[in-house]
């Protein structure tokens, strides 16, 4: 009967705490790439294409997330909305395959993880670092590695389905510091075949998606002092 009861107050103290025990979570999401450069200035969703994630999230506190993810699709874009008249004769276009590892700080503006303050949703913002890789530029007009870094920042809305499982929906962008996604750039302009383009106007590119994550418990059990 002792042992009985000793198990059952163990249980119920580790219950007690399983709020506080929000550690880890994994997810995954389906979303879509997008472009800015030389070819489109602005945001145009017409030219967006299939993009997915995975991801591994650490709590590290009630409001503060590390997130550690792989994201993969496909970016393109094209003059067929030419934005000047040069666009028009440059009647330039390209496809290519963009593969992206990246860590980012998540901070989530509501306390959403103190049992005293329950919110079923939160906004939330993020910054980090990431490398990506292109493929599909085979007719390269300059000499460039396929591999490059870049500045993930951007935000999104994160909502409580159970305990177990959340949704979110995440808008980000990706600041680069290369100048080829379009595999336009600095071409040499006495060759009129319009082939060009600003050399110091970077390319960017950006993720919009939808993202569900499991959330894993430890549960903190007190230790044996003997």
């Amino acid at each position: 009967m002792r042992i009985i009861l000793v198990l059952a107050l163990g249980l119920s103290v580790c219950f007690a705490h399983v709020s506080w025990a929000q550690r880890s979570e994994v997810g995954f999401g389906l979303g879509t790439f997008n472009y800015t450069g030389d070819l489109v200035r602005t945001y145009d969703f017409s030219f967006s294409r299939p993009a997915g994630t995975v991801f591994y999230r650490s709590n590290l506190s009630k409001v503060v997330s590390f997130r550690a993810g792989l994201t993969a699709g496909l970016l393109g874009a094209s003059d067929r909305k030419p934005i000047d008249a040069f666009a028009v004769k440059r009647d330039a276009s390209f496809d290519i395959f963009v593969f992206e590892a990246s860590t980012v700080v998540e901070y989530h503006f509501l306390n959403w993880r103190d049992e005293k303050f329950l919110h079923r949703f939160s906004p939330y913002m993020f910054g980090g670092l990431a490398l990506f890789g292109i493929s599909g530029n085979d007719d390269k007009p300059a000499e460039y590695s396929n591999v490059q870094p870049s500045v993930p920042i951007g935000a999104g809305v994160k909502y409580i389905l159970n305990p177990k499982w959340y949704l979110a929906l995440e808008f980000g962008l990706r600041k680069t510091f290369f100048d080829y996604l379009d595999n336009v750039s600095d071409e040499d302009t006495r060759v009129k075949n319009y082939q060009y383009a600003n050399p110091y106007d970077k390319d960017n590119y950006f993720f919009l998606g939808i993202t569900l994550t499991r959330t894993f418990y430890d549960i903190p059990c007190p230790s044996s002092p003997y």
